[in-house]
């Protein structure tokens, strides 16, 4: 047995479905509901997967090209299926939408885009100047419940559930899903949820996140669409462009409610408790890789402007300082 067949029979007899990188690739594969369904097709992207995460050495055929027209060729046998197609096809080109078959199915990239659509919608109404109070608040809360939904789910579909609930099992799937983005999120959302305190501000890292994934699932879905190329395509395209300037932004709103939450301990709408859990949650957010370069330089850059004003105006809290300083690296 040659190596490209030791690699082919080591990518057979991977494990898949227990690996929850496979779930999301899988997910992201757009093609139609009735090639989905082919084993040889989903043996093929298994064969990309295990390329890209595994073994980069692999070599993975294309799929056949016979097979793929045999599938997607139309049945000559029933005249009346050929004319309902035909006729389907000539409403399609005469409306100029067009609308992927994979933007239709219920999967997870639907309902997170479903999800955090309504987010977004439900979040500008609690920040808009305009809107009632009671309405306000009412958004501002539904849209933080929301959006934990969201990452519960995405937590759920990429990671599955403890294999047993037992402490070793939840301990190992909780140090899996600790430094993740949808993780981190959805302990953000706790944390305003359940407090009495509201704070619209806590809000622009939640639409940072709902116009990424929104846009995201635009371009992916309605790329041909008219409606979108008119009205959504600058938009969406400007968003995916300038994602690192969008997390900058949300970094930056993060830390801003974490000075915020300090000077409210000392109104009488103050909460020690939730304080301590948030900025429990900004040291996670310094240390996780997937949010840990943005926090990084906007810490930086706070040392660059408050550590000379320490030194000059008031050294005795370079002490103290220099304690938080560790137990915050540590």
């Amino acid at each position: 047995m040659n190596s490209q067949e030791s690699k082919s029979a080591a990518a057979a007899s991977y494990d898949y479905e227990n690996d929850p990188r496979w779930a999301d690739y899988w997910g992201n594969v757009l093609i139609p509901p009735n090639m989905a369904a082919r084993p040889d097709v989903v043996n093929h992207f298994k064969r990309k997967f295990y390329q890209r995460f595994i073994d980069p050495e692999l070599v993975v055929e294309p799929i056949s090209t016979s097979s793929t027209s045999q599938t997607t060729r139309p049945s000559t046998s029933n005249p009346s299926n050929q004319t309902r197609q035909q006729t389907s096809e000539s409403t399609t080109r005469a409306s100029g939408t067009y609308v992927s078959p994979a933007s239709l199915r219920w999967d997870r990239q639907t309902i997170q885009f479903s999800l955090n659509a309504w987010v977004f919608v439900v979040a500008v109404l609690a920040v808009f100047p305009l809107s009632p109070q009671n309405l306000s608040n009412r958004a501002y809360r539904l849209s933080l419940t929301g959006t934990a939904c969201s990452s519960l789910y995405s937590l759920y579909s990429l990671y599955g559930k403890p294999r047993a609930w037992n402490l070793q099992a939840v301990q190992v799937w909780f140090q899996t899903v600790l430094g993740t983005k949808d993780f981190i999120y959805f302990i953000y959302c706790l944390t305003f949820v359940t407090s009495q305190l509201s704070l619209k501000f806590a809000l622009i890292p939640i639409l940072c996140r709902a116009i990424e994934i929104v846009a995201k699932f635009l371009r992916r879905n309605f790329g041909r669409s008219s409606l979108y190329r008119k009205y959504f395509e600058e938009l969406c395209v400007w968003v995916e462009s300038n994602a690192a300037t969008i997390s900058m932004l949300s970094s930056q709103a993060e830390i801003g409610i974490g000075f915020l939450l300090i000077v409210s301990l000392v109104s009488w709408q103050r909460n020690i408790i939730q304080t301590f859990m948030y900025w429990q949650l900004l040291k996670l957010m310094y240390h996780a890789p997937v949010t840990a370069s943005y926090h990084q330089s906007m810490w930086a850059q706070i040392g660059r402007i408050v550590n000379p004003l320490v030194a000059s105006y008031a050294p005795f809290l370079s002490t103290p300082i220099s304690t938080i300083q560790r137990w915050w690296l540590r």
